[in-house]
């Protein structure tokens, strides 16, 4: 999930000045091929596995996903180094570890995990599912047993192939435009370079290695504490720490405990305050006083005989009031993008930079040009990959997805390449990557048009294909003004990124299909929900039926919230930051409406702690906080290949933890 983060021009001043400590700063740069090295690549696959592992998790079980860009940056450095020093011990001749390798991990890293993200292992393909179709209702309108597809391990995987590629090759032509005419920011680009450039100082080595035990340190516990949790949980969804009663039994009905989540406090110290409490406001607001209000009016306003997964009732409530929240927040912010590159674009040529340059910095910024542009990747090669692609993919993709014709997916590559601009100017000035918005968009056009035979189906499989090209093209551009900051050759930023990307279209698959294996994926009262496979099938029967069907003063309420979050993100934007860093995000509010409070408050906790550590200890929570989280989340994460392998061999948990009402109570 993309959170706004305000970066300025000036952090290429700080880069300037770690650069003036290096170590390795009389060491000759590399040619690309020399980038891209053996143990980086096994590096990556081993961090792609595991942060895979992780954004599965996320997406199945609340669908908030942090920026695990610091832990690959720190855990590569690890892995790395640990290794070259082992060599060195034995004798070896090792070669130098140098950042732009540093670099290019990083860009394998993101680009694989980024597939378990972009491409729909818990949205757009999980909702084509039969338990997303039985949850909401074999007889709703427009909800159809045709349209039904089971995830399977090798359509999933060629589905990934011949979409995930094309994304790299629409806007590699317009990387200098991007990076060195625009001077785009490219916020978190520019932040994980300067991580990585201090890395390779004598003081930030110091420092990293400090880092690193940390991380391991949180791992560890984390790893452990999720090991002993799992003896207690049981069998089935009411065991264990994940279902203790913090608050009391009251509030523990109403979803409203903490259940001792290593992973979802990792979070709250890595999300801005502002998400989590935007977060722990939509618990309040729905769970507090939403639905207990609406199921007050159970028998007028929807049967109250109806089960609590039924559509027609308090459920179908919580999902399209999130609904209306999610796509309030994302139609706002893509005006919003796209009004400010129009403004920047017409301004450009009339407006001088505003970075007050030294002769000093002119130097450095002349150097990374030079080895930016030195590797060039040639247009005619860009293009007739991005060709040739698009025509496998359009063969290809009606094949799995009948109901989606090859001229449809042609339209969808014809446009593509505009929208991938689009979201990749965007999150040059914003850092917001607006993908998901892109792919509902898709969702809801093809829908409509393909209509009730198979419109379901093809809206979700475009969708996929829409998200997956503009968030890799988005992905692309960072890693470039990345390569650029560290001195990278744009060539070998290319093909990390390619060899990343191809690592994913295996290990994202691979990795889902442990966890659909393992684990009761998508039952509303376990803890893999799923949410979005619901949201997103719903948002495809609307394109399909429209409102027709939904339970009574539901639209009113669903209008009334969409306005809400065009009203909310107005206030952020027009007040000062004084008022605006207190008024809440209403993206990260939907979240809990329909998954429920008990994640909100792990959140809280994290950014409780991490708030405490700022007042007592800011420097030390600056360096550490990043490096604690990701530890908690990557421990959290790596257990989960020994619990789904527990689970896969039907081996149970002994004890089951179970918390009721006193007895004559």
């Amino acid at each position: 999930m993309g959170t706004e983060v305000e970066v300025s021009e000036p952090l290429i001043e700080k880069i300037a000045a770690v650069n003036d400590e290096e170590e390795e700063a009389d060491q000759p740069i590399p040619e690309w091929k020399d980038q891209i090295t053996i143990r980086g690549l096994v590096a990556s696959a081993i961090m792609g596995t595991l942060f895979c592992i992780i954004t599965h998790k996320l997406n199945l079980t609340v669908g908030i996903i942090p920026s695990l860009n610091v832990a690959a940056g720190l855990l590569g450095f690890f892995l790395v180094k640990s290794w070259t020093s082992f060599l060195s011990k034995l004798g070896f001749s090792i070669k130098p570890f140098t950042r732009q390798e540093n670099t290019v991990i990083q860009t394998c890293v993101v680009a694989c995990y980024g597939l378990a993200f972009s491409g729909g292992f818990g949205s757009s393909l999980l909702a084509m599912d039969e338990r997303t179709y039985q949850l909401i209702g074999a007889d709703y309108p427009g909800n159809r047993a045709e349209d039904v597809k089971n995830p399977g391990l090798g359509w999933m995987i060629g589905f990934v192939v011949v979409v995930s590629f094309l994304g790299l090759f629409s806007l590699v032509p317009l990387r200098k435009v991007m990076i060195l005419d625009y001077k785009l920011t490219y916020p978190s680009g520019t932040a994980t370079a300067m991580l990585i450039n201090s890395f390779h100082t004598n003081t930030g080595a110091e420092l990293a290695g400090k880092q690193v035990r940390c991380l391991g340190k949180y791992l560890s516990i984390s790893f452990f504490w999720s090991c002993f949790k799992w003896f207690f949980s049981g069998v089935g969804n009411s065991c264990g720490f994940d279902n203790f009663p913090s608050f009391g039994l009251t509030l523990f009905k109403n979803t409203f405990y903490f259940d001792f989540s290593p992973t979802y406090v990792g979070c709250g110290l890595i999300c801005p305050h502002i998400v989590n409490c935007s977060v722990l406001l939509g618990a309040i607001i729905s769970w507090g006083f939403l639905w207990p209000f609406i199921s007050q009016h159970a028998g007028d306003w929807y049967p109250a005989d109806l089960g609590s997964n039924d559509f027609k009732g308090l459920y179908g409530y919580k999902v399209f009031i999130a609904i209306s929240l999610i796509l309030g927040d994302g139609l706002y912010n893509l005006i919003k993008i796209i009004a400010i590159t129009v403004k920047e674009m017409w301004n450009r040529s009339t407006r001088d930079s505003k970075l007050p340059f030294t002769s000093k910095l002119l130097l450095e910024q002349k150097e990374r040009e030079i080895v930016f542009l030195k590797d060039g990747i040639p247009t005619w090669f860009a293009a007739s990959g991005y060709v040739g692609l698009a025509a496998i993919s359009t063969a290809t993709i009606p094949t799995i997805f009948p109901p989606l014709k090859w001229y449809l997916v042609l339209c969808s590559y014809l446009l593509a390449p505009a929208l991938a601009f689009c979201n990749s100017y965007g999150t040059g000035l914003t850092d917001w990557n607006l993908a998901s918005t892109y792919g509902k968009i898709g969702l809801f056009i093809i829908a409509s048009l393909v209509g009730t035979d198979g419109g379901v189906i093809a809206g979700l499989a475009a969708c996929g294909v829409m998200m997956s090209i503009v968030s890799t093209a988005a992905d692309l551009m960072q890693d470039f003004k990345t390569g650029y900051l560290t001195l990278s050759s744009a060539k070998s930023m290319f093909v990390s990124q390619l060899l990343g990307t191809a690592m994913g279209c295996v290990i994202a698959p691979l990795t889902f299909w442990m966890y659909w294996t393992a684990f009761d994926i998508g039952s509303p009262d376990g803890p893999y929900k799923a949410p979005y496979a619901v949201i997103f099938r719903e948002m495809a029967i609307l394109g399909i039926e429209g409102f027709s069907e939904l339970p009574k003063h539901c639209l009113a309420l669903c209008c009334g919230f969409f306005v809400a979050a065009l009203v909310i993100n107005l206030l952020r934007d027009a007040t000062p930051t004084k008022i605006s860093r207190f008024i809440p995000v209403p993206m990260a509010m939907a979240v809990p409406f329909y998954i429920g409070a008990y994640f909100a408050i792990d959140m809280f906790v994290g950014t409780v702690i991490l708030f405490i550590w700022e007042l007592v200890n800011q420097k030390d929570s600056e360096d550490y906080a990043g490096a604690v989280a990701s530890g908690l989340i990557c421990g959290d994460g790596i257990w989960t290949i020994p619990s789904a392998i527990l689970s896969i061999f039907r081996v149970n948990p002994p004890v089951c933890m179970y918390f009721g009402p006193a007895v004559g109570s």
